[in-house]
């Protein structure tokens, strides 16, 4: 048990209320969970940090969760040195930006239903940071249902990572294009989540959006089941039992092999956690150059209109 995993006097009992619904408050945490510790998260000791993430750094600036450190997604957690996620140096050197330590719990929320802070999860998870969750509901929920907000910067106390991460942790968690290319025509299951206009190959990038593709449509095979399922109007992921029939009513179940992907790697994240946190599916992998790279790689086989099974 870690210093701050909730007795079995501090549980939710099932609401809508975030994190009521029997998940594994390991992994979720709901938004009255957060609250109850803002004291804790707006101290300098590094048992519990707090990180917003947000592709819109103004946000932020317009009102946070008391204590919760500003991360912007496309300046903190993309590499410098590649069109990458974070090198293991360039993740603990952000990782001490933050005031976290390798015994730090961490609770990541942030905006667009949580895309970005399931992004940041998931990279956490692949470099082996032991306690990290996702706060349910997201920005947009914390600001809707009137949890204090602030507008103070937080700057968190310098610490030092400990045994700094030099190579991934759990590299299964991850799939790049060569392992998604041998796995087509096999029993890999893959999971698109984007638009079923993207889908289909009729658009290479959802509207407003600035990085797309030569080529539309979707890997052979691939399954379409769109990201905003997992989710209800709130922004709170959706219940167990309607949870694991989004994805079994589509033939993917628990212990099949599974890749995810989307556009750019943050609505794949969500999906990957739901799969892999939430409904403990035995191999879920996140192909995190999704349809960037593949929809722009030459010689690579690639499907439009509906699939087999595609949503």
């Amino acid at each position: 048990m870690t210093p701050d995993t909730p007795t079995d006097d501090e549980q939710r009992t099932p609401t809508d209320a975030a994190g009521g619904d029997g998940y594994p408050t390991d992994v979720l945490v709901g938004p009255d969970w957060v609250e109850a510790r803002l004291d804790r998260f707006r101290a300098d000791a590094p048992d519990l940090r707090l990180l917003e993430v947000d592709v819109n750094a103004s946000f932020y600036e317009e009102g946070h969760a008391p204590g919760a450190v500003g991360v912007g997604w496309r300046t903190d957690l993309r590499s410098a040195e590649a069109h990458d996620i974070l090198s293991p140096a360039e993740m603990t050197a952000f990782l001490e930006s933050c005031g976290i330590t390798e015994e730090t719990t961490v609770v990541i929320y942030g905006d667009n239903r949580n895309w970005f802070a399931a992004h940041l999860y998931w990279q956490l998870a692949h470099y082996g940071h032991p306690d990290v969750r996702i706060m349910d509901g997201g920005r947009e929920y914390w600001v809707e249902h009137g949890y204090p907000t602030t507008t103070e910067p937080v700057d968190p106390p310098a610490v030092t990572y400990g045994d700094a991460p030099d190579a991934p942790a759990k590299p299964e968690v991850r799939a790049d294009r060569t392992e998604v290319r041998a796995a087509i025509g096999g029993d890999t299951e893959f999971v698109d989540v984007r638009l079923p206009e993207e889908f289909r190959g009729e658009v290479t990038k959802p509207p407003g959006s600035d990085e797309g593709a030569m080529r539309g449509g979707h890997v052979p095979g691939a399954t379409n089941v769109f990201w905003a399922e997992n989710v209800r109007p709130s922004g709170l992921f959706r219940p167990p039992a309607e949870l694991a029939d989004v994805y079994e009513s589509r033939g993917i179940t628990p212990d099949d092999d599974v890749i995810v992907y989307c556009r750019i790697g943050e609505r794949s994240s969500l999906a990957w956690f739901v799969l892999e946190e939430l409904l403990g599916y035995d191999h879920v992998r996140h192909y995190d150059g999704s349809w960037t790279e593949w929809g722009n790689m030459i010689g690579v086989p690639i499907e439009v209109g509906e699939a087999d099974g595609g949503g």
